[in-house]
């Protein structure tokens, strides 16, 4: 394998499978599965996950919602993603913890980096809910962060398409797939919408790769992490 150590974020549009919100439990189990595999060759797996399924805290901030309140409200929704997860990982035969950088210590451990560590070190994939536990971060963001207090050596950013295009593939048919980038131009073009700016930024700053790819298709993780090329790469 190309790497180690990798962080895995996955958005909450994609936990809600074929339905327009909640959790499909069926492409929950199947992810396990696709989980499993990589896991199963040494690869030490961390999962960040998003709300959106849920609850998107920008969009309904407002109308008496403070936007703090309704961002607290989006890291409660990505609790609950992590929780369902874990559990179906588990079910599945993946040995998981899940982790919580807000407070919430009757349902997850506290995220604390000493702490991740020796569960990533004994074996077991890691499930972090909260994102940053601070409002105005999105979960892109979180997941840049985490790779670096971790020591990830690659963020794997799943989308419902191969890759990065210079339009959105999905309304435009003569949109063009970028097989790389650098974080730069990632960073400089309006158009790439696929990762937050923050995000891209902190990626860049830092030289964190990440591999923007299609999720759904099997075996595309392991695909990734051995180098093959799948989806679009974005280094310096």
């Amino acid at each position: 394998m190309a790497y180690k150590r990798v962080l895995l974020k996955l958005s909450g549009e994609q936990l809600a499978g074929k339905y327009e919100s909640g959790i499909d439990l069926e492409f929950a189990s199947w992810l396990a599965e696709e989980v499993k595999k990589v896991h199963a060759t040494g690869v030490e797996v961390v999962i960040v996950v998003g709300g959106g399924n849920l609850v998107r805290g920008a969009q309904i901030a407002g109308h008496g919602i403070q936007r703090v309140t309704a961002d607290h409200m989006g890291m409660l929704a990505t609790m609950i993603n992590a929780l369902a997860l874990t559990d179906i990982f588990e079910d599945n035969g993946v040995e998981t913890r899940c982790l919580s950088n807000i407070f919430a210590e009757q349902v997850a451990e506290k995220f604390i980096h000493r702490l991740a560590n020796k569960h990533l070190e004994k074996g077991r994939v890691l499930i972090l809910a909260g994102g940053l536990g601070r409002p105005y971060f999105t979960t892109d963001t979180a997941a840049v962060e985490l790779a670096l207090e971790l020591s990830c050596d690659v963020v794997l950013k799943a989308t419902k398409v191969n890759g990065v295009y210079d339009k959105d593939p999905q309304i435009h048919s003569d949109a063009v797939k970028f097989d790389k980038l650098t974080h730069q131009q990632a960073v400089e073009n309006a158009n790439i919408k696929v990762m937050d700016k923050a995000a891209l930024g902190l990626a860049m700053e830092h030289n964190v790769p990440i591999i923007i790819f299609d999720a759904l298709s099997p075996g595309n993780i392991i695909k990734s992490l051995n180098g093959e090329d799948i989806g679009t790469s974005i280094k310096s």
